[in-house]
This record gives C-alpha cells, sequence and structure tokens, in this order.
C-alpha cells in the first residue's frame, strides 16, 4: 500500500471515529444546527421585510449557506485543540497510521456534517419561500462549490487548532475573524450602500464571491443586479482560485504542524 493510499484508508477510520461521536453525543451537531435555522428564520421574517428586493428570502438562503459551512468548518480546529489540550495527539502518535491522517478524517468529517447540515437547511428554505430554479447540475454544482470551499477553510482552522491548542481560544479567535469576514458580504444584504471603502473590501472578499456563485448556480440573482468587479463577473472561477490557493498553502502547513506537536 502506498504512502497517499494508506493516508487516506486511515483518514477514512478517523472520519468514522468523528461521525460516531456526533452520533453518540447529538449536542455537538444541535448548535451546529440551530444557528442557521435561526439566522433563516430572524433574517427572513424581521429584517427581510425591511430590505427592498422583490424576494428576500431567495437572496438570503445561498448567503446563510455560505455562512454556515465556514462555521461548521471550524470543527476540525476545535477538534484538534481539544485533542492537543487532552493528550490524544499523543495518543495517535503511538498508532502506526499516516502522519497526515487526522488532518485528513478530522477534515472529511467536516464534509459530511456540512452535507447533514445544508439538506435541513435546505429544507428549512424551502419551507419558508425559497426555490431553485435552475438545472438539477447547476445546483449540484452551487451545494459543490460550497462544500469545497468548506472543506478548504477546514484546513485552515486545522492549522490554528494545532497553533493555539486551547478550545477556548481557538473558539475565541475564530469568532473574532469568521463573523466579521463572513458579514462584511452580500450574504445578507445587497453592497450597493456601502461605503466606498468597505464596498471594496467585500466585492473581493472570496465569501461574497461564493455567495455570489450560488446564487447563480441556484437562480437566485435579483433581477437588475450589476457585477462591477471581475470577482463577481466570475465568481465561480474567483472562488475556485482561492479554493485552489488555501488547499496548496494550508495543506502542507497543517501537516507538516501536526508532524511538530506529534514530535513532542
Amino acid at each position: 500500500m502506498n504512502t497517499l493510499t494508506r493516508a487516506i484508508a486511515d483518514g477514512a477510520v478517523i472520519a468514522k471515529v468523528n461521525i460516531i461521536k456526533i452520533k453518540r453525543i447529538p449536542d455537538l451537531l444541535v448548535g451546529t444546527l440551530i444557528s442557521p435555522i435561526m439566522f433563516i428564520l430572524l433574517f427572513g421574517y424581521v429584517f427581510g421585510a425591511a430590505i427592498p428586493l422583490e424576494n428576500y428570502r431567495e437572496f438570503l438562503i445561498p448567503g446563510i449557506f455560505a455562512q454556515t459551512v465556514i462555521f461548521g468548518a471550524t470543527i476540525t480546529g476545535a477538534g484538534l485543540a481539544n485533542d492537543m489540550q487532552k493528550g490524544i495527539i499523543d495518543r495517535f502518535r503511538s498508532l502506526p497510521m499516516a502522519q497526515s491522517a487526522v488532518l485528513i478524517g478530522r477534515t472529511a468529517a467536516d464534509v459530511i456534517t456540512n452535507v447533514l447540515v445544508m439538506i435541513i437547511m435546505s429544507v428549512t428554505g424551502l419551507l419558508i419561500g425559497w426555490r431553485i430554479h435552475t438545472s438539477f447540475l447547476e445546483a449540484a454544482t452551487g451545494f459543490l462549490l460550497l462544500l469545497l470551499f468548506a472543506y478548504a477553510v477546514s484546513w485552515v482552522m486545522a492549522l490554528l487548532g494545532l497553533l493555539i491548542r486551547t478550545p477556548e481560544a481557538f473558539n475565541n479567535l475564530t469568532f473574532l475573524t469568521v463573523f466579521p469576514v463572513t458579514f462584511l458580504t452580500s450574504a445578507f444584504v445587497p453592497t450597493e450602500n456601502f461605503p466606498a471603502a468597505l464596498k471594496v473590501i467585500s466585492d473581493w472578499n472570496p465569501v461574497t464571491a461564493l455567495v455570489q456563485a450560488a446564487r447563480e448556480s441556484f437562480g437566485n440573482v435579483p433581477p437588475g443586479t450589476v457585477l462591477e468587479t471581475w470577482s463577481l463577473q466570475h465568481a465561480e472561477l474567483y472562488t475556485l482560485i482561492w479554493i485552489v490557493g488555501i488547499l496548496a498553502v494550508f495543506v502542507p502547513l497543517a501537516v507538516k504542524q501536526y508532524g511538530r506537536a506529534a514530535a513532542r
């Protein structure tokens, strides 16, 4: 068995362990599920009436998707920080497994969790009036792009979890960074009325491009939308560039940091 095959096989075992943990301790998933449903209902019914869009709920749902899967990607980092604190990483080190297996398994488990969350969110969205107006293939592309971006972010969080080492500090840091990054976008409101500097930042924010690409894939782009920047005119391509770039940088960094941590 070559190194890559062994790493994937060992990673699949770690992913299964993490999924079983969620099954046995369902409260690990409750917060991840309740939060997006709360946002859908809160923004859809409370704030939606104040936003001048013909169908605000269709505008909103792709943005909620993007924010939720990105926050879901933080589970990897929190889990690794917890494992570091409790010495579980040292136990993994004693097992005959590929060094990258723990990271592969953790990030894969995030994808599985995000799939479940997106199914529940889609049902919630459909119940409040969200609809997909494109073909099955186009819609599937939108969901896949969301999952790929979240998977890339999982590797960023894996590195942070290994560096920070305590789940409390990790949660504080990710809240202070991920929250503004996901809100400084067009996820919840159009950016036309943003101050000039914030509008530029928002338009080139990869999360804004992810949301725009999802809206295009689902047919949820509001009529008359004008896209002024290249990043939004080619939202799918721009998002893919970010996905590849993040993976290229953070996968080797996270694996290297895991090796250092396990060697201590």
